[in-house]
């Protein structure tokens, strides 16, 4: 029993539980997908509950980290997809999935992620606010560009700031001013970890079908995933640790510049194109998942035996 007790409290086999029930009954997912929204804004007030309002003062101090967000976001990740989208991708539909993918900002996940990983949560905090803000520019800029119609509403983007980052960073400046972070500090990893749960089986349960009957479709799509994730997180650690940079920094940097908002890449492509337009940013949610495994069992300290 403590050894199932211990598991269920592990962040990885937590993830990989939402993956394998969202394979195996895909049902119950339209009923968790109004609940990943409220979700992720609870993981964000718990992630940014230790986070003090001195950390933006004074505010020279916010420009280099909002910088280095956007051009994470719209400089590395995007200037590595967009060609290999070009090299690889075939099919129109899923060419403009990737397009949306690297238009939007990264995902709200990069702080929480950052909090798992023992990266620079302020770091990836700020560098996050300035994609979304640079994105009100960007994200059109881009679509209008590469599919040639400018259809995103930047009214939209600021919604999504408010709602998934500014109001959770207030409520959680707020538990902490009422001491009620003390209370939920023993239970905070576990709130976490479970809300990823249901965002997990929730995605992989509303395209079951496609992974389980479709999967030739996938492998272009799974390639580049994969090569912006695992090789591209690679090359700025690599980077990063010839520049001398914290591994606290160098981690917020590798998140912001692999992970996207696939919510809302993924809702795009539904409402504006089609299904097949949303499956590379369904795909990426899923490898994401693997990745965020790779990045923390490479975070873990290797034991020693004795010989």
């Amino acid at each position: 029993m403590k050894l199932i007790a211990k598991l269920l409290r592990d962040r990885n086999v937590i993830m990989l539980i939402g993956i394998g029930v969202g394979l195996a009954w895909g049902g119950g997912a339209k009923w968790t997908e109004p609940l990943t929204l409220p979700g992720l804004a609870v993981v964000m007030t718990l992630s940014t509950m230790g986070i003090s309002g001195s950390t933006f003062r004074p505010i020279s101090s916010v420009f280099s980290p909002a910088f280095a967000g956007i051009v994470m976001t719209y400089l590395v990740f995007a200037g590595t997809v967009l060609p290999l989208n070009l090299l690889f991708v075939k099919d129109p539909a899923l060419r403009t999935g990737f397009i949306l993918l690297a238009a939007v900002p990264p995902a709200i996940a990069v702080i929480p992620f950052t909090l798992f990983l023992k990266g620079n949560t302020v770091f990836s905090l700020i560098g996050t606010i300035g994609a979304y803000l640079g994105g009100l520019v960007l994200m059109p800029a881009i679509t209008l560009l590469f599919i040639g119609a400018d259809f995103l509403n930047p009214f939209k983007v600021v919604l999504i700031l408010v709602e998934l980052m500014v109001a959770p960073l207030i409520a959680g400046q707020i538990l902490t001013w009422a001491r009620l972070d003390r209370f939920l500090a023993p239970v905070k990893g576990t709130i976490i970890n479970w809300s990823f749960c249901v965002f997990t089986y929730t995605v992989v349960g509303l395209n079951r079908q496609i992974f389980l009957h479709n999967p030739a479709s996938l492998i272009s799509v799974a390639i580049i995933a994969t090569l912006s994730m695992f090789l591209l997180g690679w090359g700025i650690e690599r980077v990063a640790r010839f520049l001398k940079l914290s591994d606290e920094v160098t981690t917020s940097l590798v998140l912001l510049g692999t992970l996207k908002n696939y919510g809302i890449a993924g809702g795009i492509a539904l409402t504006l194109f089609s299904k097949e337009a949303a499956m590379p940013s369904t795909v990426s949610a899923v490898i994401m998942i693997l990745f965020i495994i790779w990045l923390e069992y490479r975070k873990r300290p290797k034991t020693v035996l004795a010989g």
